[in-house]
């Protein structure tokens, strides 16, 4: 866990891989409470008896639940303790290159981007590859999705 306290600290960190958060088991439980909460039940994501017949031979996480995990993943890997607010000010680049089958495991490889000033602080980008682990161990090719978190960090 690394912990910055000043504006300086951050912007010295542009560019550094930061760390890599714990693994994370995407149940069929969450995918469900996903579901309810945002009224988006596909069948893909939670008819289980025929997405077991679909293209992927079981349900699927919600793209929509891999992003939402992005502050849980940043939290296992760094801290913001700097003065004054700090305002999540949207998402740039998001893709999501592979599905995430029910009861794969998703943890996020953190990066800092770009720190650019601004005249009322900074704004960071926060760069995130969230990578699928099967239940065997297995590593998947690709990611589960790559986002850019954008930041802003007032004085």
């Amino acid at each position: 866990m690394r912990t910055f306290t000043t504006l300086d600290e951050v912007a010295d960190a542009a560019g550094q891989e930061i760390g890599t958060s714990e693994w994370l088991t995407v149940d069929q439980e969450r995918i469900g409470q996903f579901a309810d909460a945002t009224h988006d039940h596909q069948w893909i994501h939670v008819d289980v008896e025929r997405a077991a017949q679909g293209p992927f031979g079981g349900t699927i996480a919600h793209g929509f639940l891999t992003l939402s995990l992005l502050p849980h993943f940043a939290a296992e890997v760094f801290r913001l303790e700097t003065p004054g607010a700090r305002l999540n000010y949207g998402l740039d680049k998001v893709r999501f290159p592979a599905p995430v089958p029910v009861d794969s495991r998703l943890r996020s490889h953190v990066r800092f981007g770009e720190v650019t000033d601004l005249p009322s602080g900074k704004q960071l980008v926060v760069n995130h590859t969230v990578e699928i682990g099967a239940s065997d161990g297995r590593v998947h090719d690709k990611p589960a999705c790559v986002a850019a978190h954008v930041v802003l960090l007032l004085p």
